[in-house]
């Protein structure tokens, strides 16, 4: 169900899956910045991009996408690769910081319903937003995970062929991955193959069992 269509029918959990949607991007576009920053690098700063700002970092056309395909983008974050401190290292860390920032705030959300529950019932509103950070974060972190550019996780394998020798090979991945990730996505659109849900399934799985067990340990159960 796309947001527009939610809107007429639940109003209320389709303002809050918004909301939820607004702070996922905005703190992963954010934390590339500060992480940049921190790294030596001024170029997010001197384009306002260093901002808890939503309007900062939405891409009009990404974000309309993804309330009515469930798929879309914000602005990247610009940074210079020289102005870091680790030459090597730095583009991994700039790289996977936003996708860190999403995988605190699914923990972070995940906690808080698990506290709040028990107080408040399964149909707060509160709860419905709750569970909305904790499906986007989640979703988000491990997307961006997939080592595919213009992906995040593509900078650790672009890391990991920095050295000459493998100058074609990054060359074939930064050619051909952003074309490989949009057929991928298309063919998720318009066909039932679900590739993407398929590469996620594992670590999203992973993640659910870790967190039931954390919750069966403590003495609120969700």
């Amino acid at each position: 169900m796309s947001f527009f269509s939610q809107l007429f029918s639940h109003p209320l959990i389709a303002i809050a899956s918004l909301f939820a949607i607004l702070i996922a991007l905005t703190v992963h576009e954010f934390s590339h910045a500060l992480a940049g920053f921190l790294l030596g690098d001024n170029t997010a700063k001197h384009l306002g991009r260093l901002s808890l700002n939503p309007l900062a970092h939405l891409d009009p056309v990404g974000f309309i996408l993804m309330l009515t395909a469930g798929f879309g983008w914000a602005k990247p974050v610009p940074y210079n690769p020289y102005n870091l401190k680790w030459p090597k290292w730095g583009p991994v860390v700039v790289g996977l910081a936003g996708p860190a920032s999403n995988f605190f705030l699914a923990i972070l959300s995940f906690s808080l319903t698990v506290l709040c529950i028990p107080l408040l019932g399964y149909s707060n509103l509160f709860i419905v937003f709750l569970v909305s950070c904790f499906t986007i974060n989640l979703m988000l972190c491990f997307f961006n995970l997939i080592p595919l550019p213009p992906l995040d996780g593509s900078s650790v394998l672009l890391a990991l062929l920095a050295h000459p020798r493998y100058a074609h090979a990054r060359y074939f991945i930064m050619q051909t991955g952003p074309k490989m990730l949009l057929a991928i996505i298309f063919i998720d659109m318009f066909t039932n193959a679900n590739i993407i849900g398929s590469i996620l399934r594992i670590p999203i799985e992973l993640f659910l069992q870790a967190a039931h067990f954390f919750v069966k340990i403590t003495p609120i159960y969700l």
